[in-house]
């Protein structure tokens, strides 16, 4: 269910980002679906691929859609449960996101440019940096209810009354982020810019063309349709008819993919010395809810 919601989203979702941009700046802009008819020119045309290249490069594309696919098997949805739940899946999960990242590394390394080796030089060290905040929000959403599988979590999870409220900010805060920095967004690089010195994503696409530049973008809108997910777990309660939560799911969607146009409208591109110093950052917020939680099991019941 949650793979066929993110399959969804993702059709809106570049097109909502595009489109909030344009009115942000006070331009026509491109229609909502124009990413996808963009996508759809791709596939009609062929790849070019360089002859220093090995298997490695004409893999990673469709390692990284694979494992983004997998990892939507494991989301829940508010008042579903997922193909596959266990104790410990969001781990899973977040390594299934890895490993499909982990081959778009080498599938960039592997064209022999010093020029993609640095963007990703770049986009490991954003991911590695990114990765304790993820395992420490959800480790301390496991410590609050008792449970281990992201279906028990949300289900259990209220956000609602003043503990559950901040918890429940902060983690949409730190999802919101975390997706900004693994779709290779602002602040930490910007989707438009070709200035060698400061290029992290789209460096690492210049040599992919064709089926396999589509399947890279598909990709990416698939991802963002992961993290909406996880907000809207957090956010929505799991009980309520279907059509209800289905629509509120997708109206969750909606403002995250309205809120990233907005904030790529207004905030700047932070400096590339900065940018690991301001993703770490992250850890130290997760530390706040990980501290509270704390207080709130072992402190406040004693009061």
């Amino acid at each position: 269910m949650a793979l066929l919601f993110c399959i969804v989203t993702a059709v809106f979702f570049p097109g909502i980002i595009l489109r909030t941009k344009s009115i942000a700046s006070g331009r026509k802009g491109p229609g909502i679906l124009q990413p996808w008819k963009n996508v759809a020119v791709l596939v009609q045309k062929g790849s070019v691929i360089s002859t220093v290249t090995s298997f490695i490069f004409r893999l990673a594309p469709a390692v990284y859609l694979a494992t983004i696919l997998c990892a939507a098997l494991l989301l829940p949805l508010p008042g579903f449960e997922p193909l596959l739940t266990f104790p410990g899946d969001f781990v899973l999960m977040a390594y299934l996101l890895a490993l499909g990242k982990f081959l778009f590394i080498l599938g960039a390394l592997d064209t022999g440019s010093s020029f993609e080796g640095m963007g990703a030089n770049r986009e490991a060290l954003y991911s590695m940096l990114a990765e304790p905040a993820f395992f420490i929000l959800f480790g301390s959403l496991a410590l609050l209810t008792g449970h281990q599988s992201m279906t028990d979590i949300f289900d259990t999870f209220r956000f609602a009354g003043p503990q559950g409220i901040i918890i429940g900010f902060i983690a949409v805060y730190l999802l919101i982020q975390i997706a900004m920095i693994e779709n290779s967004r602002m602040p930490v690089d910007d989707p438009k810019t070709h200035l060698e010195l400061t290029m992290v994503h789209e460096v690492m696409i210049l040599d992919y063309s064709g089926f396999d530049l589509a399947i890279i973008q598909t990709a990416t809108a698939l991802k963002f349709g992961i993290y909406g997910t996880l907000i809207a777990n957090i956010i929505l309660p799991a009980t309520g008819t279907f059509i209800w939560l289905i629509l509120l799911s997708l109206v969750i969607q909606g403002l995250f993919a309205s809120l990233i146009g907005f904030l790529e409208s207004f905030r700047a591109r932070k400096k590339l010395a900065k940018n690991p110093q301001f993703i770490f950052t992250l850890s130290s917020i997760a530390m706040v809810a990980f501290i509270l939680i704390l207080l709130i099991i072992f402190i406040i019941p004693g009061q």
